[in-house]
């Protein structure tokens, strides 16, 4: 592409987007590594964006009715990083740029939420940006509803390349904003035909255009280099009642000897390059300058807003007092005063009751008393929701001609839902939870992954998560899945063992600021373990004494979940023949390991022999088994070691051992 045009055409604007282009070049050129083209090629777009139609302000990052701009392409993070100095947001300084991919620095290889203000999400799983962002476009709707248009009316804008719209998530991601027509999403495809491997043909001849067009979106088509109609792109799109998808024709590394080439997907760091192509540019200040007039120019962009932001500040202030608390409440991820009582009357009533339900009806349980004083609360389903038991009748159901519905029917979409969620979650204002069954945590674990590395408290539901879901057999028997989640860090996984667990666990899931749940939920009924009521949330603790030996302590059996019933049984056989059982219910590892060491030797004494039991994997148990005073002569596990089969699912615990009687027979073997 002749470059000379638009330099002569539009001087101040090349300018303007000169200066990202040429910070990219240094930036990637110190750290020898990074990816210079797509911010390059993106340039112009992003300037005409920042100037013309963000509103943003740069001193105010996280006024709550800013536009949103994600860069779902988060390989191109220089892009973004530019754009933060040059407007003038505080914590963006040039060291910062010169620091780029170094130990220590807010400008990491990929954007990182929370590592510097402006970062909306951590994108570079390509597709999660998209994808998050149908989340945030979904919550400033519902909060649109819920507050009033002089209150939340903003846009969310995204970056996507090839590599977003290869993934498979991005299909999801698509057809859920184009079902609910979230117009306020808008989307600009880097159409630069290339990816690291070479030309896009070699692997895809999708039509991206009728692809997003079938899922109903408005489309349009541009030249991504033109100022003018990027602009008028934007205007139109502003102005459609569908989400919009821009079709930006681009040319990777633009103005040098790499553009439209794969080796301008990468770093671009050999000298005499950046040196004739800051010539092509007309850029002649050094390296890591930006010119007085361009940067005071840039500057004035991110003042723009101010203004806006002022105003909004004083409708804030006018509004009814009760309405303020709500909308600043939801905002600082606070919960109601009446929260903590609400559950604690539930698990009275629940001890004094002692149903027998499965765990995920429990989780409805829960969810009946709190959706009603959270209103910032968004529940749903990957089509599952009679099996969730995620739904409660106050919701209402998210649509369309329901903005205010607070339940969303996300269809057999896990992984759009989970990385939607974390959009609502990073977006503000939303405390937002789905369900699918346990083992399909596999399709939704890119975004669970994330959800802990951005320290946000999104709430997977996840149910069905033994072989005591009996028939369905071995495909949704999950076994190893706790182990995955486990091991992720940030990540607290609850298993609780009867409705009384499952409403401290929730308590926790809704009060924590920085941490994802996992809430691994039963298909088959449980009973009230908890028959005495305690108001202290013992789920807290991770791990407590839920039955202790009568008899002299010889063993610990130590279960989570529906296992903490069999626990029980056995504890009663033992007993029986005087061997002193203490039973130890584990409904979080994560929170167990959190307390002192002197409560965990409490809980964990050594001496006696220990055995778990779960119907999961070992893998994870031996830290509790041998650690913390135990050793390996003297415990044991009661569990998987295989998948599962299909049968009912009395016959399954049968079969594959995991009965009382198994679980006494393994103490006796091991006190022999």
């Amino acid at each position: 592409m002749d470059i000379t045009a638009l330099r002569t055409n539009h001087p101040e604007h090349w300018m303007r987007a000169a200066a990202i282009r040429t910070l990219t070049l240094d930036a990637v050129q110190a750290a020898n590594s990074g990816h210079s083209g797509m911010p390059m090629g993106m340039a112009d777009v992003a300037t005409v964006l920042f100037e013309k139609h963000l509103k943003f302000d740069a001193s105010a990052p996280n006024w709550p009715d800013r536009d949103r701009f994600i860069l779902s392409a988060g390989h191109g993070s220089m892009l973004l990083y530019a754009l933060l100095h040059l407007t003038g947001y505080a914590d963006m300084t040039l060291a910062e740029i010169r620091n780029f991919r170094q130990w220590g620095a807010k400008t990491a290889g990929h954007p990182e939420y929370g590592h510097a203000a402006g970062i909306e999400t951590t994108t570079g799983p390509l597709g999660q940006g998209i994808a998050n962002a149908v989340g945030f476009a979904m919550a400033e709707e519902i909060q649109r509803a819920r507050f009033g248009a002089k209150l939340v009316d903003h846009h969310t804008y995204v970056i996507a390349g090839d590599g977003c719209l290869m993934e498979g998530i991005s299909h999801e991601a698509m057809g859920l904003a184009g079902r609910h027509e979230l117009s306020k999403l808008i989307v600009f495809w880097d159409n630069n035909d290339i990816t690291i491997d070479g030309k896009v043909s070699l692997s895809d001849r999708t039509d991206q255009v009728a692809r997003f067009r079938a899922s109903g979106w408005d489309v349009q088509e541009i030249d991504g280099h033109d100022p003018e109609a990027i602009d008028a792109a934007i205007t139109a799109a502003k102005k459609t009642a569908q989400p919009s998808m821009i079709a930006c024709k681009t040319h990777i590394a633009l103005g040098s000897s790499a553009q439209d080439t794969s080796k301008g997907h990468g770093a671009l760091t050999d000298a005499t390059l950046i040196a004739d192509t800051k010539e092509a540019y007309g850029w002649t200040a050094g390296p890591f300058e930006v010119p007085a007039e361009v940067k005071h120019s840039w500057e004035a962009i991110g003042r723009r807003g101010a203004e806006a932001r002022t105003a909004w500040e004083s409708r804030l202030a006018a509004m009814n007092a009760r309405k303020r608390e709500d909308f600043t409440r939801a905002y600082d991820r606070e919960v109601p005063a009446r929260l903590t009582a609400v559950i604690r009357a539930l698990k009275k009533q629940i001890s004094e009751s002692a149903p027998s339900v499965a765990t995920r009806k429990s989780s409805e349980m829960v969810l009946e008393v709190v959706n009603p004083v959270m209103g910032e609360t968004v529940g749903g389903s990957a089509d599952l929701t009679g099996s969730n038991n995620t739904k409660t009748g106050d919701l209402g159901v998210f649509d369309i001609d329901n903005r205010a519905g607070r339940y969303v029917y996300w269809g057999i979409r896990e992984h759009g839902m989970a990385a939607a969620m974390n959009g609502m979650a990073l977006h503000g204002g939303i405390r937002p939870y789905g369900g699918t069954f346990m083992c399909f945590t596999d399709y939704a674990r890119p975004a669970m992954r994330l959800a802990a590395l951005m320290r946000i408290p999104t709430v997977f539901v996840m149910t069905h998560d033994s072989i005591g879901l009996g028939e369905d057999g071995p495909t949704h028997q999950p076994v190893e899945h706790l182990a995955i989640s486990r091991a992720t860090p940030n990540t607290m996984v609850f298993r609780p063992c009867d409705t009384v667990e499952t409403a401290e666990a929730w308590e926790l899931a809704l009060t924590t600021k920085e941490t994802p749940s996992v809430l691994s939920l039963t298909r088959q009924n449980l009973p009230t373990l908890r028959t005495q009521h305690r108001p202290r949330n013992l789920t807290a603790q991770g791990a407590y004494v839920l039955a202790d030996a009568t008899a002299k302590r010889q063993a610990i059996l130590l279960a989570t979940g529906s296992e903490v019933e069999i626990a029980m049984a056995a504890r009663d056989l033992l007993e029986a023949e005087e061997i002193g059982t203490r039973v130890v219910s584990m409904p979080c590892w994560e929170l167990f390991e959190d307390q002192d060491e002197a409560y965990r030797r409490r809980v964990l004494p050594a001496g006696p022999v220990r055995v778990a039991v779960e119907a999961a994997t070992r893998f994870g148990w031996d830290r509790w088994l041998y650690g913390q005073g135990g050793k390996r002569e003297k415990s044991g596990f009661v569990g998987m070691d295989g998948f599962g089969a299909s049968a009912p699912a009395e016959v399954l615990y049968e079969q594959f051992g995991i009965t009382a009687q198994a679980v006494a027979d393994k103490v006796k073997a091991l006190l022999a």
